[in-house]
């Protein structure tokens, strides 16, 4: 998770307490932001830019893959055509 985000949430987060917690706020971000970066870093995410590249490989794929079953259905049609 990028570090802006975690940031964002951490100080969302802080935002959200308590008045009579105030003197506290910047302790409490600062642990909130903490407690973010551990559960980010315990998760295998990727980028938005390594997951826009995978989107663009799997659509190649799923080309490729359409192109070839067309193909074999044509091949299976004309083993199936008694030869003349």
């Amino acid at each position: 998770m990028e570090a802006l985000h975690i940031d964002e949430l951490a100080r969302r987060f802080a935002a959200g307490l308590p008045g009579a917690l105030g003197a506290l706020k910047g302790e409490v971000e600062s642990n909130f932001r903490a407690v973010l970066q551990g559960a980010a870093g315990k998760l295998d995410l990727a980028s938005r830019s390594e997951f826009e590249v995978q989107s663009r490989v799997l659509e190649r794929a799923r080309e490729r893959i359409a192109a070839l079953e067309a193909r074999i259905s044509e091949l299976e049609a004309r083993v199936a055509r008694p030869q003349s």
